[in-house]
């Protein structure tokens, strides 16, 4: 059992972000969740934020702390698609994602890391995807935004990990959520045979890697990325 922290992860209100908070809450660890709409799993601090909104994540921010003392742990999770390919995609689709999916972790991770250094402790994991180095098609904006967390990762690994902060990307393949429920039954076929494991994974899966990832057992990983895909994207 790892010393109880204070922990948040944005985007914790489904799939893959609220397996992340549940596996927390089950360790015993103080979580809050940043949500646009819904509610994050039982046990759980919600605060409404967009992480595309500056003032939101202030206010958001300042409730954590207020009830549930600094963050310790930073999981952003949030990340949205707009699949369709280069030839067709706008600048909007392009810049939403980017906006999202990379600005977005930005903004959450500066504030973050404020309190970090002042307790000489964090750790700061990114849920990346196996896309941000394998590439996909239709997914140029996404790919790009999972792929820059790496260097932000690595960055942030060499300007506070003598402050005994971590920062690791989770690069998680295909994953049984919502989102890959709507896929054809034949499309979801054609990429279970791409993964060496043949199956997809349960979100507890990636969950327990973050987890694991936030502990004291891995004090001394920084700047690297875990892959959660089966083997889909070995190499990279």
């Amino acid at each position: 059992m790892s010393t109880p922290r204070t922990v948040l992860v944005t985007g914790g209100n489904r799939g893959i972000g609220r397996a992340i908070a549940e596996e927390f809450i089950a360790n015993g660890h103080r979580v809050a969740v940043t949500v646009r709409s819904g509610e994050g799993p039982l046990g759980s601090l919600s605060v409404k934020a967009d992480v595309t909104d500056a003032a939101s994540l202030d206010a958001a921010f300042a409730e954590v702390e207020e009830k549930l003392g600094p963050i310790e742990v930073l999981v952003a999770n949030a990340g949205i698609t707009r699949d369709t390919l280069l030839m067709r995609m706008t600048d909007e689709e392009f810049e939403d994602v980017i906006n999202t999916n990379l600005n977005g972790v930005f903004r959450v991770l500066k504030r973050a890391t404020k309190g970090m250094i002042k307790a000489r402790f964090g750790r700061v994991i990114l849920i990346g995807s196996v896309v941000g180095l394998l590439g996909s098609a239709g997914q140029v904006n996404y790919s790009a935004a999972k792929s820059a967390l790496v260097g932000m990762a690595r960055s942030v690994t060499r300007e506070l990990g003598a402050r005994g902060i971590t920062a690791n990307v989770v690069a998680p393949g295909f994953i049984d959520t919502d989102m890959t429920a709507e896929l054809p039954e034949a499309q979801q076929e054609e990429y279970k045979k791409r993964i060496p494991a043949g199956r997809f994974a349960a979100p507890s899966e990636v969950a327990k890697v973050v987890t694991w990832l936030a502990g004291d057992d891995a004090a001394y990983i920084s700047g690297a990325v875990i892959p959660v895909d089966g083997g889909l994207g070995m190499g990279h």
